[in-house]
């Protein structure tokens, strides 16, 4: 199905338990929509949540509230039932927020186009942790949820590893060729995914995140700007060209195209009982996302990459990390970074929840 969202979109998110979608919106409104396989989706909220545009959106407190991100610096949390603000902090960041993910059920990260990452404590109403990890903007995150340590990539070309529980960065890689778009954790653990603005997916090997171990460069000329693991082994990429791809890592191929998001940039995917995928593309002209039923596609490529008897990786990489530091200040600025006010306490942001 289509949603015409009015529009242009730059974030979406499925609720973790019911058929319900939200989008974030250029002009910083927030939008939650019902859906189901037989009727058209149906609009519950609208709600002007930023002055600026609403680039990250989440469901937090087990879907009950939405949290949004804004290059205005503020995060705001929505009630999903009546729409009323929760809880706002103005300065959150001192950069625009980018990008937001859920780590646990009572934690959230935030990421700014500074460089910055934050860790905000839902129950202790708080923010608990900060780290300047990287010279440009956050471009994705995803967290090691085993060891506790928050994986993210940045614009200016690095990944970086951030040990939440000591709160310290435990280790960075060395400046890429490219930026870095998105990131995923595969392997059980043992590899780490990259997308790159030259449309390469690097690989790293967990514990020796100095370089990558492994590159896979026919996927696409283009920008791999999202990346969707659905288990240990496969994960669909979105790339700038429009096309959508189901891809195994190690041994690294295309198993098959998914979909083609007419030729337009693919920003944004999720999942939501690994079988729905919504796909967002971010256009001037394009306001639409889409949500596809994948369950037997899904189930086909599942049966298929059995019989091709995938090769093992063997590289027996251990979980310690070592303290990296990049060698050069190469980075470029794809987004551009609109600058807050300063940042204020922040120890009142969930004082409401």
């Amino acid at each position: 199905m289509e949603v015409n969202l009015g529009k242009l979109a730059f974030d979406i998110d499925f609720h973790p338990s019911e058929h319900l979608i939200s989008a974030g919106l250029i002009n910083g409104d927030l939008l939650l929509y019902r859906y189901s396989a037989d009727s058209l989706p149906q609009r519950l909220l609208e709600v002007h949540a930023h002055t600026e545009s609403c680039r990250a959106v989440r469901f937090i407190n087990n879907g009950r509230a939405i949290v949004t991100g804004s290059p205005d610096c503020s995060i705001l949390a929505t009630d999903v039932e009546t729409g009323s603000a929760i809880a706002r902090l103005e300065d959150a960041h001192g950069d625009a927020v980018n990008r937001i993910i859920n780590l646990t059920e009572s934690t959230i990260a935030s990421g700014d186009d500074g460089g910055c990452i934050k860790v905000w404590d839902t129950r202790q109403r708080s923010c608990c942790n900060t780290f300047q990890a990287h010279e440009d903007y956050i471009s994705d995150m995803t967290l090691a949820s085993d060891s506790m340590k928050l994986v993210g990539t940045s614009g200016d070309g690095t990944l970086s590893v951030c040990n939440l529980r000591r709160n310290k960065i435990q280790a960075q890689s060395e400046y890429s060729e490219d930026e870095l778009l998105s990131v995923v954790i595969m392997k059980n653990g043992r590899k780490v995914v990259c997308g790159s603005q030259s449309g390469t997916l690097l690989l790293y090997s967990w514990g020796h995140f100095n370089d990558c171990s492994d590159r896979f460069i026919d996927l696409s000329p283009n920008c791999v700007d999202a990346l969707l693991k659905l288990d240990e082994d496969r994960i669909i990429t979105g790339s700038e060209n429009g096309l959508i791809s189901l891809v195994g890592i190690l041994p690294n191929r295309i198993i098959q195209p998914i979909a083609e998001h007419s030729e337009y940039p693919v920003e944004r995917l999720d999942v939501v009982a690994a079988s729905i995928i919504s796909i967002m593309s971010r256009l001037s002209f394009i306001k639409f996302m889409q949500i596809w039923d994948l369950d037997d596609l899904l189930q086909d490529s599942g049966r298929t990459l059995k019989r091709q008897t995938a090769v093992e990786d063997s590289d027996g990489d251990g979980m310690d990390l070592d303290i990296n530091t990049p060698k050069s200040n190469k980075g470029t600025k794809r987004q551009s970074a609109s600058k807050g006010l300063g940042l204020n306490s922040s120890n009142d942001f969930f004082a409401d929840l």
